[in-house]
């Protein structure tokens, strides 16, 4: 098969590349970015947006499938930047791929498409999109995915499903992991809330992987198109121990302040408004009410869906995880 991955320059997007190459697959991306590694690769690469229509119909020609993994991520900014990118990004694939006969989908989606403002624990896929979101990106990416699952739905149309990934980590990562290292070293990282919040967390491969699976079992005709699933690890993590263990073994120590969950919200709050008031969209508040959420609630999920229908199952596990964080 071809397979198009949107984003194929990114941290998860490069791994879903290499490994649909391993398996004899020719790969095209389509990013923003330029990445000299995909093009070292033999990658067909394409320096876009998705809502540029031109190169989209020209990146997409020949493809058999999907994986679209590019989106705007972040905790703050302007609300239509957002939707730009991961609503109208989206409408413009799927609109595209109909009309150059692309039958496949697979979207990477994320488990904020489903949080509100209370713990999560172990729920599963037939929980409700909240009504209200405190949070853009949570926002449009359900609207995305709610495109792409009533797409799949359809009679004739796209096979599709929606992947959710839950704190992707591993070598390579930019964004996560480093940042809280980062605020951990300035001595900015406050545990938020009482410490005991179990979360979900997945090591970047399988995250990968199960774009893979996810894709074989859509072109197999199982599991049914239009359908969403929650990824994860073998087991939840207490976020708070499960960072101080590796902030110790890489010698910086454990976090030792703590801060009421209801105190950060508010501060949260206050930033929010302050740096929509001067503008400053493209920087990140120090607290956001969605990040405060986040470090204080519990959110894991049932993986029982994807065990079932994409024979999902982490092969690396939390301790190698670990490792792999310490390491690099």
């Amino acid at each position: 098969m071809k397979v198009l991955v949107t984003g194929g320059g990114g941290f998860l997007g490069k791994r879903i590349v290499s490994m649909l190459q391993r398996e004899g697959h020719k790969v095209a991306s389509i990013s923003r970015g330029k990445y000299p590694d995909l093009i070292s690769m033999n990658v067909e690469c394409h320096q876009a947006d998705l809502n540029d229509e031109v190169a989209l119909k020209k990146a997409l020609e020949g493809v058999d499938a999907v994986i679209h993994t590019a989106a705007k991520v972040g905790i703050f900014g302007r609300y239509e930047d957002f939707y730009k990118t991961n609503v109208q990004g989206t409408q413009t694939l799927i609109k595209l791929m109909k009309e150059q006969g692309v039958s496949y989908l697979v979207f990477t989606s994320s488990p904020s498409v489903i949080f509100g403002q209370e713990d999560l624990c172990g729920a599963d896929e037939t929980v409700a999109y909240p009504k209200k979101y405190i949070n853009f990106y949570s926002a449009t990416k359900a609207l995305a995915e709610k495109l792409v699952l009533e797409e799949g739905k359809k009679k004739d149309s796209l096979k599709t499903v929606s992947l959710r990934p839950h704190l992707i980590l591993g070598s390579g990562d930019q964004n996560l992991f480093p940042r809280l290292l980062k605020a951990h070293l300035h001595g900015k990282l406050k545990k938020i809330g009482r410490g005991e919040n179990l979360v979900d967390v997945i090591h970047v491969d399988n995250a990968a992987k199960a774009h893979l699976l996810a894709l074989e079992k859509l072109v197999q005709g199982r599991p049914s198109s239009g359908e969403s699933y929650f990824l994860g690890q073998e087991s939840p993590v207490n976020l708070w121990k499960f960072l101080n263990d590796i902030f110790v073994d890489l010698g910086v120590g454990p976090i030792e302040k703590s801060i009421p969950f209801s105190v950060a919200y508010q501060v949260g709050r206050i930033f929010e408004k302050v740096y929509a008031f001067q503008g400053r969209f493209e920087e990140d508040p120090p607290m956001t009410r969605f990040v405060a959420l986040q470090l204080a609630k519990g959110h894991y999920f049932s993986q029982k869906k994807a065990q079932k229908d994409l024979d999902y199952y982490p092969f690396i596990n939390l301790t190698q995880l670990k490792t792999e964080l310490i390491a690099h």
